[in-house]
Order: C-alpha cells, then sequence, then structure tokens
C-alpha cells in the first residue's frame, strides 16, 4: 500500500518533534524556538514548498513533550531522573514558604520532563502582585519582575512574573490574583496535570507500595 499524504505529514511531524526534543533536552530550548528550528533543519530546501501546510506540518507541545520523554529515556535515563526529583524537592520547598500565595506547580518539572537546564515553574494566587514581591523583599529575596502571557489566552492582559534563586535553583512565579485560581484548576484536554498543588505534587515522589506477599 502506497503512503498517504496524511501518514507522510505524520511521519514530518514526528521527525521534526524529534529533533526539537533533542534541542530542549541537550541545549535547553524553549518549544518554540526548538520547533522553528527542528522544522528548519528537517525541510531544508523544502520549507519554502511546505509553508502552505505549516498550520499542520508542525507538531504540537504535546507531541514533543512525549518526544523529550522519549530522548530521556534513551539518552539521559542515568542523570535525568535524579535531576528531575532535586527539582521537585526545591520545588516543595518554595511552594511551603510561599503557602499563604496558593502556589501551584506547572511547566517540566510538573510533567517530569525537566532536566539540566529547567527552572521551577509556580502560579501564586494573591490579593495583588505586591504581596508576593514584598513577601520575597522582606526576606531578602533578590527578585526580577517580567511579563508572561496569561494562561487563560491572548484576550487577558499579561501578568506580572517574579523570578528569583531558591538554594541554587531558578523559580520563575507567575503573580494572578485570586479569582483566576477557578480557571486554573481545569484539566488539558488530553487529562494531563496542566499545574498541581504541594500536596499532588508530595504524592507523585512517592514510590508506590508493592503488594504484601501472601502468608
Amino acid at each position: 500500500m502506497m503512503p498517504t499524504p496524511i501518514d507522510d505529514l505524520s511521519l514530518l511531524r514526528a521527525e521534526i518533534a524529534a529533533v526539537a526534543a533533542r534541542m530542549i533536552a541537550q541545549d535547553g530550548a524553549d518549544y518554540a524556538s526548538a520547533k522553528r528550528k527542528a522544522a528548519l533543519q528537517v525541510l531544508g530546501e523544502r520549507a519554502d514548498a511546505a509553508r502552505a501546510y505549516a498550520a499542520n506540518l508542525l507538531p504540537d507541545n504535546a507531541q514533543i513533550e512525549d518526544a523529550v520523554r522519549d530522548y530521556q529515556a534513551l539518552f539521559l535515563a542515568d542523570t535525568q531522573p535524579a535531576r528531575l526529583l532535586a527539582l521537585r524537592q526545591a520545588a516543595l520547598q518554595v511552594m511551603d514558604a510561599l503557602a499563604e500565595f496558593s502556589p501551584y506547580l506547572t511547566g517540566a518539572v510538573l510533567n517530569g520532563t525537566a532536566g539540566e537546564y529547567d527552572d521551577i515553574e509556580l502560579q501564586l494566587f494573591a490579593d495583588s502582585a505586591k504581596e508576593v514581591q514584598i513577601y520575597l523583599l522582606n526576606r531578602n529575596v533578590t527578585i526580577d519582575i517580567s511579563e508572561t502571557p496569561h494562561f487563560k489566552g491572548a484576550r487577558y492582559d499579561p501578568v506580572e512574573t517574579v523570578s528569583f534563586l531558591w538554594h541554587g535553583e531558578g523559580v520563575h512565579a507567575e503573580l494572578y490574583e485570586k479569582h483566576d485560581l477557578r480557571g486554573a484548576l481545569k484539566p488539558r484536554a488530553d487529562g494531563r496535570l496542566l499545574r498541581a498543588d504541594a500536596a499532588t505534587v508530595r504524592s507523585m515522589m512517592t514510590p508506590p507500595t508493592s503488594p504484601q506477599d501472601p502468608t
């Protein structure tokens, strides 16, 4: 049976996802830039010809995330799990310290693909961004302030984000208003966690108990 155009596109997306995954895992590239660079690398001279199909050609972030997992399982199995555990432990420490701001973990540390170049990504929910900034400054934490797109989409204003070091690990905390928390608890369309509170993160780090041998 001859391959169909749909089959060809599926294989091409998988190839682009695999190349992007290597860039993310090896070099710490973000998903958007890795996707663009991978497409150019894979398509080469075909890039112009494929431009008309760009909307359907590029893999989505979920496919790239799966490709990152595959890459780590093949090439980083001896280092990545320990790095992920260390990041989750650090995330729990900072979440406990910021407990009054309803912290939720997001990003690679949550989904399990965090590696050497990843930082801890949090979402905090407070009456105002200034509350969080003052809280950190009062504890002699040096912060940088930037903006991040609102998780609800482009219709909403970007939110302030504070970045700081916590025991040597980078932390980026997006500062939302309390009423945003309701929308934050919706799962992804594929059922994967978008964000998790400290209790959920702890449960992810607890090894499953083995059934007792029958006596």
